[in-house]
């Protein structure tokens, strides 16, 4: 038989999933392994070992095991660190937290360390636990997700020429490129987005400013309609589709406007 190493790590619950009759399956988000899943075995029965600690958005320390051969780790414990109750407790947080998590899920492979990725996500949570999230700040999480997980847009220069964004007379986005093109380049391109100087060099400092230091920038109205749609369409040309926790949330928002 395969010896098992325990390993320990903090982590943010992604998803969980009943399982047979007693065990769930629970997808983490870790600080020193990347995603992670694994089974907690009894986790449904038990009183002490897993109260609370495997529910979405739960920051937590986990202590697993797995054996090289194993699909799955073993979860042997789980300690809460920050529950992020108020999330649960409102429908528009539940829904923004959902949507964060998805894109987490999506763009990252098990096993893969990401650090600064985890931080991402821990500090997003922290903040919708304790206040009202907003458009702008789905949209500085995005652009900072799509940097470090190596999907970043050009949005310095147009792709094709590489003339300077501050010399551009006009920009147009083009999601399957993944960048913008000037006027010159863009002729005769297809699915291009025209987006102002405005909100592109706000989307540039957002993935570049220290997280603490955010709530500083702000986007117009046309800034926010602008950086949704490039946002959103690029992330679903990566994905081959569009995120159903996006669906949910835009029609939740779209019924209290």
């Amino acid at each position: 038989m395969s010896a098992r190493t325990i390993h320990k790590s903090s982590a943010v619950v992604l998803h969980s999933l009943d399982y047979g009759e007693s065990d769930r399956i629970v997808t983490f988000y870790t600080s020193d392994f990347g995603k992670l899943k694994g089974i907690a075995k009894g986790a449904r029965r038990s009183k002490k070992r897993f109260v609370n600690a495997l529910e979405p958005f739960c920051c937590c320390t986990v202590m697993f095991s797995k054996k090289v051969s194993s699909a799955l780790a073993l979860i042997e414990g789980c300690d809460i660190n920050n529950h992020n109750a108020r999330i649960r407790e409102d429908l528009d947080k539940t829904l923004v937290s959902t949507y964060l998590i998805d894109l987490i899920d999506k763009f990252t492979i098990e096993g893969k360390k990401n650090n600064p990725l985890f931080q991402l996500l821990t500090h997003f949570l922290s903040l919708i636990n304790e206040g009202i999230p907003s458009e702008k700040f789905i949209r500085f999480f995005e652009i900072r997700l799509l940097k470090l997980s190596g999907y970043e847009p050009l949005l310095e220069s147009c792709r094709i020429c590489r003339k300077p964004l501050a010399k551009m007379i006009s920009h147009h986005f083009i999601p399957a490129e993944g960048g913008l093109r000037c006027a010159a380049c863009c002729e005769n391109s297809f699915n291009s987005l025209c987006v102002s100087a405005g909100t592109i060099n706000t989307l540039i400092l957002g993935k570049e400013i220290a997280l603490e230091r955010m709530n500083s920038l702000s986007l117009s109205d046309q800034s926010l309609r602008e950086s949704r749609e490039i946002l959103e369409r690029f992330i679903r040309h990566l994905l081959g589709k569009e995120l159903k926790s996006l669906q949910v949330l835009n029609q939740i928002r779209k019924m209290d406007t």
